[in-house]
């Protein structure tokens, strides 16, 4: 991919389009995107109700989340949109097909969208900011649901490759975004398939529901909140421009991407756990792939805490 520069911060006083008026057939996929999984995860819940919950159906979840966040929150977010690493052929693609199995949406949406949320953090034009727009309780509660959810039934698709040009240049990329709805199926069939494996029909529908449906549904409630609670809540020891925050149980259970506020400090970084006891999942797999020769040129932040630099001033 070369190493092209994302479109600038729009010049004081120049007029932007705020994109909240969206299309008919985006808007139509963002309702297959959210309501599928959570019919899913509604259909996982009372299976389990019915006939228990089987360690089996966990582990298959579990398996999944792990992978399919890694995809999200190390290939989408990190990989393709900020470029935080380089890597060869065969981890571009493992990483953009498990990102794709996350059913977000395809790689040059996702990137896209992400790009356009740093140039216009928090302001007109930033895709999914949960900006309070009118007064009170009400006022707070419509940001933070167009911040979570509601930004995918208004944004428009149009103008992607002013955002992505590296990406388009990529044959490999426009493969693997092609055949994202194979990928998704892929999401799907996998676990069923061990589940069926396992113990016959019942382990199928269990690998299906878990596995698949609410492993999609879950993963989904989880980064939307980095977009929602993250630039709502949470601690700001970076100074930015915008209301990004650092939640420590939502980098738990997102990845690293919960460490929002360092996130925004330093885009560019393969890394959010600018100390020590910050958890952050993606890194460690990053710098694992970095230690064995299948990831290169992994952007990492210099720090001058001697508690910090065992872990981070080693490259």
């Amino acid at each position: 991919m070369t190493n092209t520069k994302t479109p600038a911060a729009p010049a004081p006083g120049e007029k932007v389009q705020v994109l909240r008026d969206g299309d008919t057939k985006a808007r139509r996929l963002a309702y297959l995107t959210v309501l599928t999984p959570a019919i899913g995860f509604i259909a996982a819940l009372w299976y389990s109700i019915q006939f228990g919950v089987k360690q089996q159906d966990m582990v298959l979840l579990g398996v999944m989340y792990f992978l399919t966040s890694f995809g999200v929150e190390g290939g989408l977010h990190r990989f393709f949109s900020h470029r935080a690493f380089k890597a060869g052929p065969v981890v571009t693609a493992v990483i953009g097909i498990l990102g794709c199995m996350a059913a977000q949406g395809p790689i040059l949406f996702w990137a896209a969208t992400h790009r356009m949320h740093h140039v216009f953090t928090d302001q007109d034009g930033d895709p999914h900011s949960p900006r309070v727009l009118s007064p009170g309780l009400r006022g707070r509660i419509k940001a933070l649901w167009h911040g979570h959810v509601g930004w995918l039934f208004t944004v428009k698709r149009s103008n992607w490759s002013t955002y992505v040009p590296d990406l388009f240049g990529s044959k490999l990329v426009l493969f693997v975004n092609q055949h994202y709805l194979i990928w998704v199926f892929l999401g799907l069939a996998i676990p069923t398939a061990i589940g069926a494996a396992l113990s016959g029909i019942e382990g199928a529908v269990g690998g299906l529901l878990w596995g698949g449906l609410a492993r999609i549904f879950l993963l989904d409630q989880v980064t939307w909140a980095v977009n929602s609670i993250g630039h709502t809540f949470g601690k700001r020891p970076n100074q930015t421009r915008d209301t990004s925050g650092n939640i420590g149980w939502l980098a738990l259970v997102s990845a690293g991407g919960g460490w929002h506020n360092n996130h925004h400090a330093n885009p560019a970084l393969a890394h959010n756990d600018f100390h020590f006891w910050q958890i952050d999942t993606t890194a460690w797999v990053i710098r694992l792939l970095g230690l064995v020769g299948l990831a290169w040129d992994i952007r990492q932040r210099q720090s001058t805490d001697p508690l910090d630099q065992k872990l981070f001033n080693n490259d």
